[in-house]
């Protein structure tokens, strides 16, 4: 038996939570998510839960669905009451991020700025050097910190780059020649 999949989800008040066949659709006071069901997992609603289950709950590949799917909606569920948010820091003397728009503005010490559009859904802020990406989706908001990072991702000997605020770098230390060496 899955442990994660047999746990309930609870809806709180504000959010309704609909399944028709495999489809789930859920509406909060920030907006909606929806998402297609694996066929062998079924969602049902009962009160103020949402309980995920499997047609097969002894078989290895529905068991492990059911953990994935019962995420999935408790990550939709969460999104539209309360949203996510992920911060990038950007390391490096001269590095810059500015915000105009749906676009982020990056100074990374490449001969010209990169431009990064964001995706609809998403919404970012930079406070000094660092960004803050939020929205409902879970997955979109992940992806798109992934995306900014993969442009300058941190070197191990003086950490410049784009990080996780919560990643640490391991540091190389640079060469360690001799000091009376001679060739």
């Amino acid at each position: 038996m899955s442990r994660i999949g047999k746990q309930p989800i609870s809806i709180p008040s504000g959010v309704q939570v609909s399944v028709s066949g495999g489809h789930v659709l859920v509406k909060g006071q920030k907006g909606q998510l929806e998402m297609d069901l694996h066929p062998s997992v079924f969602c049902a609603i009962d009160g103020a839960q949402a309980l995920v289950t499997v047609k097969n709950p002894d078989e290895k590949s529905d068991r492990a669905v059911w953990g994935l799917s019962q995420r999935l909606v408790a990550n939709m569920v969460q999104g539209v009451t309360v949203g996510f948010e992920k911060k990038l820091d950007v390391v490096g003397i001269g590095f810059k991020v500015a915000v105009s728009g749906t676009a982020l503005t990056l100074h990374l010490g490449f001969s010209h700025p990169v431009i990064f559009t964001l995706p609809p859904g998403v919404t970012a802020a930079v406070e000094k050097n660092t960004i803050t990406l939020s929205g409902i989706d879970k997955q979109l908001i992940g992806e798109t910190a992934a995306r900014i990072r993969a442009l300058k991702k941190p070197e191990p000997y003086k950490g410049k780059g784009i990080k996780y605020s919560d990643e640490t770098i391991r540091r190389k230390s640079g060469k360690s020649g001799k000091a009376g060496a001679k060739k």
